[in-house]
């Protein structure tokens, strides 16, 4: 029988199962260009067709009629099951709470790393075999954790230091020398700089300690996953960038430009020799808590992508006892560093293995791990996720036209109410690819379109080289002309009372954003015009013209009131700015 992990070419080659493809899927199953899609699993076709993917009677229907045709593959895949904790993993000789514990010596600063080390057991297989958490409590706060195995007879339990004043835990495990244990950790003053983890604000994003975050994001999807020395170029490359936001992969990548083979994966093993499903690489996952300590260095989040349909390994077709088990663990690892954010997919919907139920589980395995209730999104290629659903804090979109998306964010918010960051956009680059094509000037128009209509647009960037390190997946060097031109948009938008924008009433062809009353942003994107009559609210205000590409602001002489005629350059990517003079 054909189903959603049979491929393109096996089907269209079986006459049963290409008459239904011809019916279901006529543009693609007649299409000239169908040889490329011959490896494409068909779950994944289903997600570039509208009549299937909109219509969930109609995709029925196209399964059922596959599921009838005599050939394909017949053998179901078997996934791996669900492995329960041994409850006689240490016999009743083992004393209960043996296991040595070592706290943090010294205090930890507030939204710091809290580390539990326990010295325990290794026989069989820890990573399955034992169960480990705790009961974390601070004054009227507290929060069961759980923890992980390290390898070496090392387990771990982290947390975020939420607030200053003395933590209090208590073990629980199904290995009786981990169970039981307890103690108390001190948490002292902020380190400088730091402000704790991300949260929404109404249609924006605010610290915890309510500094204002405006996403200013770029992607390098695959960047831990290259050399050493590569990712050390990545990270001395942001430290001279405007970007307080990275999006980067769990999982490797195999895509164009992404063929090189990584040294290290979440579970041991290889390509050639498989994968060890019931354990995880310490080591990698060492590397990876490295790199997300080094962006938090720079002031970076690590909005990490879990899962992706970019796969030559397996990874993106687990099953769902291995996912729940990879997520329980990476959560674990993670949740305590302040500056990361849980994004389930890229591009979920060409990811053909998972279905709504499996994203809805993995939420709330997800949600159920994180004490410190981090970020969550999940990104599309094509049809946006249910983007209401409560688990969901943010919009993450991917462009839906090819020209016209950042127009869509006002509408975005008020669909959703929640706040919109346009992930992908496309990319400041030279490959043939249209995603990958775009100049700096498009680029910047589209992050200061969204900017204007209170989202936020993020950064990427493909330009060839020999190396075939484009930055959009591997890091490397960042050589386009965006990267200043969006410093200076946050800049500006960083100017506005309460530090960000909502969109205002505007023109037919001129969108306004601001704040109203106070702070007022015309852009003027393509068009070029030499002058605007500009109709300000009641009271006083200054007016600046701003060059978005050249990064200048020029102040308008005098103090202005009701309609006032500013002179424009007749170039294009100019916006005019209106400032309350109390």
């Amino acid at each position: 029988m054909f189903d959603r992990s049979s491929t393109f070419g096996d089907a269209i080659d079986d006459a049963g199962a290409r008459a239904v493809l011809e019916t279901f899927l006529p543009g693609v199953a007649a299409s000239p260009m169908a040889s490329q899609f011959r490896d494409a699993r068909l779950g994944q076709l289903v997600a570039i067709s509208p009549a299937l993917r909109e219509d969930a009677a109609e995709q029925e229907r196209f399964w059922a009629s596959l599921a009838d045709v005599a050939g394909g593959d017949t053998a179901q895949r078997e996934y791996a099951p669900a492995i329960e904790p041994d409850p006689a993993y240490e016999g009743d000789e083992v004393p209960r709470a043996s296991a040595a514990v070592t706290v943090p010596a010294d205090a930890v600063p507030r939204w710091g790393v809290v580390e539990l080390r326990f010295d325990g057991p290794s026989h069989g297989n820890p990573f399955v075999d034992v169960e480990l958490g705790a009961i974390v409590t601070n004054g009227e706060r507290s929060f069961e954790i759980g923890g992980f195995y390290d390898g070496d007879g090392v387990y771990l339990i982290r947390f975020l230091a939420e607030a200053e004043g003395e933590w209090r835990f208590e073990t629980a495990s199904t290995a009786r020398s981990l169970d039981g244990i307890s103690g108390a950790v001190q948490v002292g003053p902020a380190a400088s700089g730091t402000h704790g983890p991300v949260r929404v604000d109404g249609l924006h994003f605010v610290y915890a300690d309510g500094t204002r975050h405006r996403p200013v994001g770029t992607t390098a999807y695959a960047w831990t996953h290259q050399s050493d020395e590569l990712q050390e170029r990545t990270l001395s490359a942001l430290a001279d960038a405007p970007f307080n936001k990275m999006r980067m992969c769990l999982f490797p990548k195999s895509y164009l430009y992404n063929a090189n083979e990584p040294e290290r994966f979440p579970f041991p093993g290889s390509l050639a020799d498989g994968f060890d499903l019931e354990r995880f690489d310490v080591e990698y996952f060492r590397a990876l808590e490295r790199r997300i300590a080094d962006l938090a260095a720079l002031g970076i989040e690590a909005d990490l992508i879990l899962f992706h349909a970019y796969d030559r390994w397996g990874f993106a077709d687990l099953g769902p006892a291995v996912d729940e088990r990879l997520m329980r663990y990476v959560v674990r690892r993670l949740a305590a560093s302040a500056n990361v954010w849980w994004a389930l997919a890229n591009e979920y919907d060409l990811l053909w293995a998972k279905s709504t139920d499996d994203w809805e589980r993995i939420a709330a395995t997800i949600e159920a791990e994180d004490p410190h209730d981090h970020l969550r999104s999940i990104h599309n290629c094509h049809a946006f996720y249910d983007q209401s659903r409560p688990w969901i804090t943010h919009v993450s979109a991917q462009r839906v036209d090819v020209y016209r998306t950042a127009e869509n964010t006002n509408e975005w918010r008020d669909t959703w109410g929640k706040p919109v960051v346009i992930d992908e956009i496309g990319y400041e680059g030279d490959i043939d690819q249209g995603w990958g094509n775009l100049t700096g000037e498009e680029l910047v128009r589209r992050a200061w379109e969204g900017a204007v209509r209170g989202g936020y647009v993020g950064h990427g960037e493909t330009y060839l080289n020999e190396r075939e390190e484009l930055w959009w997946s591997k890091g490397g060097e960042l050589v386009g002309a965006s990267p200043a031109r969006l410093g200076f948009l946050d800049g500006i938008v960083g100017e506005a009372p309460g530090g960000a924008l909502d969109p205002l009433p505007s023109d037919w062809d001129v969108p306004w954003g601001g704040v109203a009353g106070d702070y007022l942003i015309a852009y003027f994107g393509f068009n070029r015009p030499s002058f605007r009559n500009v109709v300000l609210p009641e009271g006083d205000f200054e007016l600046d013209v701003i060059d978005t590409w050249n990064m200048t602001v020029e102040r308008m002489p005098g103090v202005h009131r009701g309609t006032v005629r500013v002179a424009l350059p007749a170039r294009q990517f100019m916006a005019v700015r209106a400032r309350r003079v109390e």
